[in-house]
């Protein structure tokens, strides 16, 4: 299972964790995998793109971490759309993808 850790700081997205594997098909066929990880990194290029200076991500197998540096509202708007996207993935993969607010 992957699970989805956000920090808040008041309502600015503060720091993503996404752990694990979705163990929903064989590896290179994993479809909520590369959901996850085409969401995630798709938003962090975003917010890069955005501002260089408004983020930090590690990525290892099966861990991307992102810390967010600055409490801006758009960088805030591309995680918080992140995070719904997320979300509509976790309604429809329940055993596959949890999400910790």
């Amino acid at each position: 299972m992957i699970k989805i850790k956000v920090s808040y700081d008041d309502t600015y997205v503060k720091q993503i964790t996404v752990k694990g594997h979705a163990n929903y098909d064989d590896y290179g066929k994993d479809i909520v995998c590369a959901s996850v990880s085409s969401i995630v990194i798709t938003s962090c290029n975003l917010a890069l793109k955005l501002d260089e200076a408004s983020v930090l991500v590690e990525q290892k197998e099966g861990f991307i971490e992102v810390l967010v540096l600055k409490q801006d509202d758009i960088i805030n708007k591309v995680f918080l759309n992140m995070i719904e996207m997320l979300e509509e993935l976790s309604k429809d993969y329940k055993k596959n993808v949890k999400i910790i607010i």
